[in-house]
């Protein structure tokens, strides 16, 4: 649709002064409230929501409608991995300088996945140049 619009304004001729006219891009501008300088309306606005309720309750989580935001949950009651989301996890670099058979199962499929990645970008790199 917007590829044969395109097609049909090629074929229309147009004055320069038309075109610069129309492609002149401008921006609404409100008025200030106030007076000098707009420091005190550029502060961020105080929360109404209660400390309490930020510490029970994971705040902006909802995403339905009529729903509620979630109630934030003793430790015990989340899964184990999502404690270890944020580690560290090594570099391929720091994996190629280690035996591959002594390596974790993990660590083994994040070197294979990382150097194989690494192939894939030098290769192409390589057929880029030729």
């Amino acid at each position: 649709m917007a590829l044969t619009y395109i097609r049909s304004l090629r074929n229309v001729n147009l004055h320069k002064e038309f075109i610069r006219i129309g492609g002149c891009r401008t921006f609404a501008v409100g008025k200030k409230k106030g007076g000098k300088g707009g420091a005190a309306g550029d502060a961020p606005k105080a929360s109404k929501i209660s400390k309490e309720v930020k510490a029970s309750t994971v705040v902006g989580a909802n995403i339905l409608k009529d729903g509620v935001d979630p109630k934030v949950l003793p430790d015990s009651e989340y899964p184990d991995w999502l404690w270890h989301l944020l580690d560290k996890r090594p570099a391929l670099s720091e994996l190629r300088r280690k035996d591959l058979e002594s390596l974790p199962y993990d660590d083994l499929k994040r070197f294979v996945k990382l150097d194989t990645r690494a192939r894939i970008k030098e290769n192409n790199s390589v057929r880029a140049k030729n």
